[in-house]
């Protein structure tokens, strides 16, 4: 059934792109949407701060702060890792245990790149950063040790990019950003591009890395805030990229042509941009956006908010002032920026804190503090497809 309705997904978007065509080239004000009700899958008892598909998108991995996952009621133990068969939702035996909270994941190939607080990882020493076999959970050489937290983790180019709120890797002073030769492990001495403050979050393509955060300055640069690039090679600062946010950047997603970012500040914001930095559409709601994904057009956007403002306006504490619709801490915006029907409607406070989507499959993860979707118990994952 699933498959089919990929298919059919993959047709009506095929179709409407044709007919309509649109800013970003994909999906239209018609676009097809993942089901909103997850497919049954294990729930976690403790935040998921990270997901991320495996490279033939047939296994999620999941990193957090939990102790459990429970399954048909049963408590079973998965120390801040774990992973989940992406066509079933059924739990898999991996189990590596990271000893505090894993933060950021990334994949490459065989390997599962982890980032976070941690000291040790099965039980092998290891300073924030690590890499495990994804079939085995089993860790491998690469070892450094962090001046600080690394929160997020990007691949691409042959590199693991990494960032957060640190001063230097081993005895080589990096601010914030480094990155590693995925085939050697080794620190990448070229690439030492450096923020003011924390980066929240990175997307990597073949020429750019983005950056999202609470900087105020990239390389040095003044107002180079909040959401840059920098050149995937060398490090410096694309100037071709400087659309400054008023907001801190908390998610950034790259699609087949653009570029979103989820914000926080009054009441929060997804946006999306061209790759020139110009604003394409932006939609406002009630709390922070925290997460993004883009499948078949789609940005599909996670947070701790509970409505969508039918406006750009809103209050001082965030409150939509002109009408609102309830999305509750989940929703879909099309290409042209109109806010989608699709409404699984999560719970809690903090509500979603990482997305990532599933091309092969047209799948959503979504992780976070939330314990229902749509009314039923749902605690802290949910695989929509």
């Amino acid at each position: 059934m699933r498959l089919f309705r990929q298919l059919v997904r993959t047709v009506l978007v095929a179709a409407a792109a044709t007919a309509v065509g649109g800013l970003f080239g994909g999906a239209s004000a018609g676009a097809a949407v993942v089901e909103k009700t997850p497919l049954l899958s294990p729930s976690f008892d403790g935040t998921v701060w990270a997901v991320a598909y495996s490279s033939d998108g047939a296994t999620v991995y999941v990193g957090g702060s939990f102790g459990k996952a429970i399954v048909n009621g049963k408590s079973i133990t998965r120390s801040r890792l774990a992973a989940i068969n992406a066509h079933t939702g059924a739990l898999l035996d991996w189990a590596p245990v990271a000893d505090n909270t894993v933060r950021a994941l990334a994949v490459n190939g065989n390997a599962v790149y982890v980032a976070g607080d941690f000291s040790k990882v099965a039980g092998v020493k290891r300073d924030s950063l690590a890499a495990l076999d994804g079939t085995t959970g089993a860790v491998n050489t690469f070892s450094h040790a962090v001046s600080g937290s690394p929160v997020t983790l990007g691949v691409g180019g042959g590199r693991l990019y990494v960032g957060g709120k640190f001063t230097a890797i081993d005895t080589a002073k990096r601010t914030n950003l480094a990155a590693f030769s995925l085939a050697t492990g080794e620190l990448d001495a070229g690439w030492a591009p450096t923020t003011d403050d924390r980066v929240e979050a990175l997307a990597v393509t073949s020429s750019r890395v983005y950056l999202g955060g609470s900087f105020h300055k990239t390389n040095g640069v003044s107002n180079a805030l909040r959401l840059t690039a920098v050149d995937s090679v060398d490090g410096k600062l694309d100037k071709n990229f400087l659309p400054r946010p008023s907001a801190i950047v908390l998610a950034v997603a790259v699609g087949p042509d653009g570029i979103y970012a989820g914000m926080g500040g009054q009441g929060g914001r997804a946006v999306a941009y061209t790759p020139a930095g110009k604003v394409q559409w932006t939609r406002v709601f009630d709390g922070d956006v925290q997460a993004v994904t883009v499948l078949d057009g789609v940005a599909y956007v996670g947070g701790h908010y509970d409505k969508a403002c039918t406006t750009g306006n809103n209050g001082s504490q965030g409150a939509c002032t002109d009408g609102s619709v309830s999305r509750v801490k989940l929703a879909a915006i099309d290409e042209r920026g109109k806010l989608l029907d699709w409404a699984p409607q999560g719970n809690g406070v903090a509500g979603v804190r990482a997305m990532a989507a599933n091309a092969a499959l047209g799948q959503v993860v979504a992780g976070g503090e939330f314990t229902t979707i749509g009314g039923v118990t749902q605690k802290r994952i949910a695989l929509f497809g």
